[in-house]
């Protein structure tokens, strides 16, 4: 009897545990992965930048060059049947480079104006950037964090070859979620030789790992079992996985020459995760890392060292 009442307690606390344990990974796939209203990150230390990036991102003049221009919508159904919405701006002068841009956890294609500005009004390129699925002005009711929207990215990519022709020479340029993407792009098949060079700033190595380092530092939880099962839901509502979901595995079949810039004071997404990145890289890549900076922050904190090492690799595999 007393055998039977200790297994019994044991089967109780197991299966209490197991209730415990579906709750949470319901309530993290809301958390972080179904598209609602993120009140979780609204003051979150590891996103706080510095006064002069904030009043950059808020209240930059590149907002009001995003405003005057005359971008064109270009919609798209994904793969799956989600409406996408991209939009594109042909340089001042007629030309074959095109950057394509692709924005952060949250944000939108919008955003990522303070970069297309530079690549349009200083380089002379097309632009093309999107709301991702689960963002902006597109459909989904789930956040990618990258994986679903590399097939979107290499669908848009063909559109603008189709528009611009042949001969048209692709840069990729992401930045967090967005960096995430384009590297999860760059081990694709379907990725047409057009794309020529890749800048991933501030790239988490995979959605488990960034959600195992967040888990640990926002809740002080370990990996297991809350994330195994996580992905299981995940993968049941939003159709991948979190370990699926790996840049770090893309960039060992790339072959197309990759910048990484990270902040060194990056805690939202450490700076060693693109450093793992770079170790695993099958082509040609290089690292460049700031001091003094924090998530995102490095292209308008230190904008200067950025263009600079960013328009001399650039030269090196983008033709004259």
């Amino acid at each position: 009897m007393k055998k039977k009442r200790i297994i019994g307690i044991v089967i109780g606390v197991l299966s209490i545990l197991l209730v415990i344990d579906i709750v949470a990974s319901f309530y993290f796939y809301n958390l972080a992965v179904e598209r609602n209203k993120k009140d979780f990150l609204q003051g979150n230390a590891d996103l706080e930048v510095s006064a002069e990036a904030m009043d950059v991102f808020i209240e930059g003049d590149w907002r009001e060059w995003v405003d005057s221009q005359d971008f064109e919508q270009w919609d798209m159904t994904s793969y799956d049947g989600i409406d996408l919405k991209g939009y594109y701006l042909p340089a001042k002068e007629p030309t074959n480079k095109t950057v394509v841009l692709a924005h952060g956890y949250l944000g939108n294609a919008r955003d990522m104006g303070l970069y297309g500005q530079y690549y349009y009004e200083e380089l002379g390129y097309n632009i093309f950037t999107a709301d991702m699925r689960g963002h902006g002005h597109s459909g989904g009711d789930y956040i990618g964090f990258g994986w679903h929207d590399r097939l979107d990215y290499i669908d848009w990519m063909d559109r603008i070859i189709e528009e611009t022709g042949k001969d048209t020479e692709i840069v990729m340029h992401g930045v967090s979620m967005g960096a995430a993407t384009v590297l999860m792009a760059s081990g694709e098949e379907e990725l047409q030789p057009n794309v020529k060079a890749i800048i991933a700033d501030s790239s988490y190595s995979s959605v488990y790992d960034v959600f195992d380092y967040q888990l640990g530092r926002m809740f002080h939880l370990p990996a297991f079992p809350v994330l195994p099962s996580t992905s299981i839901v995940t993968k049941a509502r939003a159709g991948y996985s979190l370990k699926e979901a790996s840049a770090l595995d893309q960039v060992e079949k790339t072959d197309v020459p990759i910048l990484y810039i990270h902040g060194n004071d990056d805690t939202f997404v450490p700076t060693k995760m693109t450093e793992e990145l770079v170790e695993h890289t099958n082509s040609d890549a290089e690292l460049i890392t700031f001091d003094n900076a924090g998530h995102g922050e490095t292209f308008v904190t230190q904008k200067d060292r950025y263009v600079s090492k960013l328009n001399e690799f650039l030269a090196k595999y983008i033709k004259e």
